[in-house]
């Protein structure tokens, strides 16, 4: 399986703007599904948003559709997530999952990333 590492994150006001990256190593990223999943405290982790591997389509959560946005650069082998607009409720720990297909749901994903911090401030 791919490994994933994280960059990014942060502390930001309400109203601003952060990416997150997702690199892989050990396997190419452009051969896998890849999704950001996120984690409140006392939450379970939910799907945000994935980039599938034939075609680059994309698809969001209801909740960030229009703010957030997911892009692939093939040559960093690295996946990113562009968050606008961020509220307080996108506090959240923020994972990347690689699956054979983009997974939607935790228990689909085979590998993770080691997860981020996003604290949205009013």
């Amino acid at each position: 399986q791919v490994q994933l590492v994280q960059s990014g994150g942060g502390l930001v006001q309400a109203g601003g703007s952060l990416r997150l990256s997702c690199t892989a190593s050990g396997g190419t990223i452009r051969s896998y599904g890849v999704s950001w999943f996120r984690q409140a405290p006392g939450e379970e982790r939910e799907f945000v948003g994935g980039i599938n591997w034939s075609d680059d389509g994309t698809y969001y959560a209801d909740s960030v559709k229009g703010r957030f946005t997911i892009s692939r650069d093939n040559a960093k082998n690295t996946i990113f997530l562009k968050m606008n607009n961020l509220k307080r409720e996108d506090t959240a720990v923020y994972y990347c999952a690689a699956g054979f297909c983009v997974p939607a749901l935790p228990e689909t994903a085979g590998s993770w990333g080691q997860g981020t911090q996003v604290t949205v401030s009013s």
